[in-house]
């Protein structure tokens, strides 16, 4: 299995486990309250409120909660909302960035220095891991979905980079510039993804095992339960043992 197959293995994995937890019904409808003060309360005109809505009915959260949600990004309490971005190191040399969506970055911030302190790792400046990783759309999609050569004809004068496939589920990546783009054709398609995300994809990787894998993944898992956090990105290598681990 490919890299970008492996990747978005894990991810379904994970997703379905964070599923289970109320905690990610606080990150997604963040997301649309989000998406909505910066975009507008639209889906039709605000692509990244559709998405948002979307990844938030995949996870069974309720209508009514997901329409306080778009209204909340026109109140003036939304207005607190911020997007930061926190970059450092775990142990082993492992890179991490946070993407956080918070109403108080200096308690972000303190929360993200003290959760890769205790684990074994340091928090870092702007820039000391960004340029480790790649900006990409990510899409995935069910096999069932299209014949592969079929599709990737259509995708292509989207833009798109690539398309893997791990027999159950097509990875779709393509630049950050594209993603509208192929977002867009999907759609003309009728083609519901299975998941649609902008990504930062590492370029190398780091491989660990036994407690040194262990350690890492549990950094990973503390600050991902954060209420602030909306995504982690490492490149720790999604070996087997990793999946599995997950």
């Amino acid at each position: 299995m490919s890299g970008h197959s492996k990747w978005a293995t894990i991810k379904r994995k994970k997703a379905a486990l964070d599923s289970k937890r109320s905690a990610v019904f606080t990150k997604l409808l963040r997301e649309v309250t989000v998406a909505a003060k910066l975009g507008g309360p639209s889906p039709e005109a605000n692509a990244r409120l559709r998405l948002a809505i979307q990844a938030a009915k995949k996870s069974s959260v309720p209508k009514d909660a997901i329409e306080r949600a778009v209204n909340k990004g026109g109140d003036a309490d939304s207005a607190t909302l911020q997007e930061v971005v926190y970059e450092g190191y775990g142990p082993h040399g492992v890179a991490i960035l946070i993407e956080c969506t918070t109403d108080n970055p200096t308690r972000t911030v303190a929360n993200m220095r003290m959760y890769l302190s205790r684990g074994g790792g340091a928090l870092g400046v702007s820039g000391s891991v960004d340029y480790l990783f790649q900006r990409k759309g990510v899409f995935t999609l069910p096999v069932a979905a299209m014949d592969e050569e079929m599709l990737t004809l259509e995708l292509l004068e989207a833009g798109i980079e690539d398309i893997e496939t791990d027999g159950e589920f097509y990875t779709i990546t393509c630049p950050f510039e594209a993603f509208g783009a192929v977002n867009a054709k999907l759609e003309a398609l009728k083609l519901e993804a299975e998941s649609s995300e902008l990504s930062r994809i590492p370029m190398t990787s780091v491989p660990l095992t036994g407690e040194a894998l262990e350690k890492v993944l549990g950094l990973i898992e503390k600050i991902e339960d954060d209420d602030d956090v909306a995504k982690v990105f490492h490149n720790l290598e999604l070996t087997d043992e990793v999946l599995e681990s997950v």
